[in-house]
């Protein structure tokens, strides 16, 4: 498939498409804790706020809030967006970014606001971003988001390449190491949640994506991440976690085990990256959070 032109390019940068609406029910929330690994212990009563919905101190996973734009992985399966055409098999998550403006509520319906920020031609591929603003039924601000997805195959337009961020940890090892086992059978979980990609699901549609087996979610890997922030950094009080952003810079296998290194800085910031342990891989990178009091 041709890359874009630099006329459709810049027709799509900054246009805003269709309003994302997304209806949740305490029941969504626990789904969604499930498919990132909630909880690691079953018996603990601080992992099981995230997943009994009789804890009184029941809170939803600040992760969740990603899925507030789930909709527009609907629009990318199709092979277009904003003009641009692609194989959706050649699409990859880049980076993503989430700041909660508050703790989630258990229920909700939330309205998004959803924008093309960017689009940067890297050689190989391109780089679409987008902004999501997510907010209440009554206007009540919930969390701003930036995804990042990297289009393999269609780079070469002749556009700008773009800033690279880079956030690499500090040079002295980890102030903690957290390691969890993801299941055989992450993926399938994951996808419940509402990220329906074959790609995540299908033998055949991995080997056309280039892989020997269907991967898990990037966002997966995210919400381990941030579980592993919330527990070590955070007291497992998931209100505390304001910010989390990171660079999806390997696939990961369901099954294998992830190693999220975690150094604390001054001021709340947390600077993280998470290993394949089985492939000695860094899966996410350039990754940062920001966690309060």
């Amino acid at each position: 498939m041709p890359p874009p032109s630099l006329g459709q390019v810049a027709a799509a940068i900054g246009r805003e498409l269709p309003r994302l609406h997304f209806h949740y029910t305490q029941r969504d929330a626990v789904l969604y804790a499930l498919g990132i690994g909630a909880p690691a212990d079953p018996l603990d009563a601080a992992e099981l706020r995230s997943v009994y919905e009789l804890s009184p101190d029941f809170q939803v996973l600040p992760t969740f809030a990603v899925l507030f734009s789930k909709d527009l992985i609907s629009q990318l399966l199709t092979g277009r967006i904003a003009g641009i055409q692609y194989d959706p098999m050649r699409l990859l998550h880049g980076e993503q970014e989430l700041v909660l403006h508050r703790p989630l509520p258990p229920s909700a319906t939330v309205s998004s606001r959803l924008r093309i920020a960017g689009i940067h031609d890297k050689g190989s591929g391109i780089l679409i971003i987008f902004a999501v603003e997510s907010a209440t039924e009554a206007g009540v601000k919930l969390a701003s988001a930036r995804t990042s997805v990297f289009i393999r195959g269609i780079g070469g337009f002749g556009g700008q390449r773009g800033e690279t961020v880079k956030l690499p940890p500090p040079e002295r090892p980890p102030d903690i190491v957290h390691k969890e086992a993801t299941l055989p059978t992450q993926a399938l979980l994951y996808r419940l949640a509402g990220d329906a990609n074959p790609l995540h699901a299908d033998p055949q549609m991995a080997a056309r994506g280039g892989y020997h087996a269907p991967i898990l979610h990037g966002l997966c890997t995210f919400g381990f991440a941030a579980r592993a922030i919330i527990k070590c950094c955070c007291g497992n009080d998931a209100s505390r976690l304001r910010s989390i952003r990171a660079r999806f810079s390997q696939h990961v296998f369901p099954g294998e085990t992830l190693v999220t290194k975690i150094w604390s800085l001054p001021g709340g910031e947390i600077r993280f990256q998470t290993h394949s342990q089985e492939r000695a891989a860094i899966v996410l990178s350039h990754a940062v959070a920001q966690v309060g009091e």
